[in-house]
């Protein structure tokens, strides 16, 4: 792609040789003189110098002493994003229906439709058009998949599971898994029996080795837009809402509601019936218990969470009272 009609496709003004050829794209250290890279920060800027790209996206007031081949963006990570996309376009599945797929009474498969080797559709499970289901993977009885969603190898889609336009599940993932609901009981756990379903809207993106369980009663749902790193666990009856990201190897205990646009760390454990509020942010790590309420728009850090100001505080008195004592030769 010549460099003046990416400009042209993303809107934006280009500097220097605009019948310039890209063929790739890479990091600034890593780029050649046929490839596209891209500016975020004052740092990455003190690279560009010296980064052999062929042309680069950089912010609006980006200075060009160099008169290097370039072209201007409000955001150049986003428009990076969308140039990757004419650059460097995914490969897809050509459809058709692998002979080693096994497929159940009443499957629907819609037209574009690509199922690989191996792969198990249970009865009555509906696929929509242009979607894609992976190698090995298993999908339990009366699904629904909707339109040009991709189900990565080895995925594992239990009974009465909907899935929405544009979801993406990567490999290991386990959508409608019994939660993990007991009774105790004559001196032991008896299972409470796990009938509800999971609801999942469109354009989600589940990491590989997630694990989103059905409800005990009702709906485990998560809503449109929202990203869910590798390794996270959504409980039995959670409602995450839209547009939330999760990064990795957090877990959402039975009940938790994630209102919209809420942003959560890794590694944080939330407790059973929490809500967290729209917009709000818990820092990496940090612990929720049981019943708590995130006011919108909170960040939060440490366990218990807190706001971050006061985790600050805390983690400064530590630092000072700990000083003080070793200056007290370690004295209690």
């Amino acid at each position: 792609m010549l460099v003046k009609d990416l400009a042209a496709l993303l809107g934006c003004s280009w500097e220097g040789d605009g019948e310039g050829e890209l063929h790739d794209v890479a990091s600034l250290e890593d780029a050649g003189p046929d490839t596209l890279s891209f500016v975020s920060n004052a740092r990455a800027a003190k690279q560009a110098a010296t980064s052999p790209a062929g042309c680069l996206l950089v912010p609006l007031n980006f200075e060009n002493p160099e008169k290097r081949t370039l072209i201007r963006v409000a955001n150049p990570r986003s428009a990076m994003a969308h140039a990757i996309t004419r650059l460097m376009p995914r490969v897809r599945m050509q459809p058709g229906v692998h002979p080693t797929a096994v497929l159940g009474p009443g499957v629907s498969i819609e037209q574009g439709v690509y199922i690989g080797p191996l792969a198990s559709i249970g009865a009555g499970t509906r696929i929509g058009t242009g979607a894609s289901i992976g190698a090995g993977a298993v999908i339990g009885d009366f699904v629904h998949i909707g339109d040009r969603s991709t189900i990565h190898p080895r995925v594992t889609i239990y009974n009465n599971v909907t899935l929405g336009r544009e979801v993406v599940i990567h490999s290991g993932a386990v959508i409608g898994a019994d939660g993990f609901g007991y009774i105790f009981e004559n001196g032991a756990y008896e299972n409470f029996p796990q009938i509800g379903r999971v609801s999942i809207g469109d354009k989600v993106e589940i990491g590989a080795n997630c694990c989103v369980d059905r409800a005990a009663l009702g709906v485990t749902s998560i809503g449109e837009g929202t990203k869910l790193d590798n390794m996270v666990h959504v409980g039995h009856n959670c409602q995450i809402g839209r547009h939330v990201v999760v990064a990795a190897q957090t877990g959402f205990s039975g009940g938790v509601v994630v209102e919209d646009y809420a942003v959560i760390g890794g590694q944080v454990g939330i407790g059973d019936k929490a809500r967290i509020e729209s917009h709000a942010v818990l820092g990496s790590g940090s612990g929720v218990l049981t019943s708590k309420v995130v006011r919108a728009g909170q960040v939060m850090w440490g366990t218990p969470a807190r706001p971050l100001k006061e985790h600050l505080e805390q983690l400064a008195t530590l630092s000072r009272l700990t000083k003080k004592r070793k200056a007290a030769g370690g004295r209690g």
